[in-house]
């Protein structure tokens, strides 16, 4: 019998994608540095973990995220707050699982669904289908061809030869198309993809591309269905390598200007979520706007440790400031050293 192939087709596009995300990762490995990993990679996994639950409907901020890494109490929904703690045990036991094995995904979907559903770990034994508000948007293939569904799938993973760029893209595709649990299926397919690059190269497994997956999640379910609709899956292929390319182009560099004052610091640490100019003021105890704009907002501002909510209206009265990537590290860094 001859073995089980997906269909999809290498475009030039697909091969330019592939080449330029290699030459991107190559100069960000040797720009890292070293003694700023372990904290960069805390602060992507926060956004990773984000990301990916928003895109299924959890509302907890990367605040609330770190508290609970934490050990912190939060006020939130229960189940909300039981997502993310499975997200953190999964993204801890991240590089136990062989992305070729299906024992390990189920281990993986127990991991990640514990407390959620009744039969975490195990693949579905109904029907199941993708909605868009009341419309079925995509009917999963019959529960009793799951399993050699996914046979054929992992059998296509140990064997081919095709980059792992590809593959990664590929199986997330073909994951959701099969849609093997009754729930889960959306996180599993990002978290698996991200464990097949990490296997390429372990800079991956800290690269968030779930935050910009969910920032275009409307394109992100388009090629999903465009895909289908083609009966192959390049246009989600092309897709997810473009958002890779961006995650990797958005990632921060180490370095963190060095020269920050003291009233830049107590900017930072009183700055929660998004803030208007004036709250902020008064968090601080300052009376003096120019005071303020002088010595606290344009230092930060210009350091990118904070940046404006509306850039484009910098006078506007709904503008607001938050905290950047930049300044998470920054603030992440003060919390090391003291």
């Amino acid at each position: 019998m001859p073995k089980y192939v997906p269909p999809f087709t290498v475009t030039s596009s697909i091969i330019r994608l592939i080449a330029d995300i290699a030459e991107l990762i190559g100069r960000y490995t040797v720009a890292q540095d070293i003694s700023k990993v372990l904290r960069l990679r805390r602060i992507n996994r926060i956004r990773t973990i984000q990301g990916s639950l928003a895109i299924e409907g959890n509302t907890l901020t990367k605040e609330q995220i770190t508290a609970i890494l934490e050990g912190k109490r939060v006020i939130a929904p229960p189940r909300e707050i039981q997502e993310v703690r499975n997200a953190i045990k999964a993204y801890d036991r991240f590089e136990e699982w062989n992305p070729g094995s299906k024992d390990d995904l189920l281990d993986a979907h127990l991991c990640l669904m514990s407390g959620l559903l009744d039969s975490p770990g195990r693949f579905r034994t109904g029907g199941v289908g993708v909605m868009a508000g009341k419309t079925i948007v995509h009917l999963a293939p019959p529960a009793d061809r799951v399993p050699s569904l996914m046979e054929d799938l992992f059998q296509w993973i140990r064997t081919t030869d095709h980059h792992p760029l590809l593959v990664g893209s590929v199986f997330h595709y073909e994951f959701e198309f099969i849609h093997p649990f009754e729930d889960g299926n959306g996180r599993m397919g990002r978290l698996w993809q991200t464990l097949i690059l990490s296997k390429w190269n372990p800079v991956f497994a800290n690269i968030p591309v779930e935050s910009l997956l969910y920032e275009h999640q409307a394109d992100y379910y388009a090629a999903l269905n465009k895909s289908t609709e083609n009966a192959e899956s390049s246009v989600f292929i092309e897709f997810m390598l473009k958002m890779i390319i961006d995650a990797i182009e958005h990632l921060p560099t180490p370095e963190v200007a060095p020269e920050v004052t003291p009233e830049v610091k107590k900017l930072l640490s009183i700055l929660k979520n998004e803030m208007p100019r004036r709250q902020i003021q008064e968090q601080l105890g300052l009376k003096d706007e120019k005071h303020f704009r002088v010595k606290y907002l344009q230092p930060a501002i210009a350091q990118g440790l904070i940046e404006m909510t509306l850039p484009d209206k910098p006078n506007s009265r709904l503008q607001k400031y938050r905290v950047t990537h930049r300044g998470m590290i920054f603030l992440n860094d003060l919390r090391i050293e003291s």
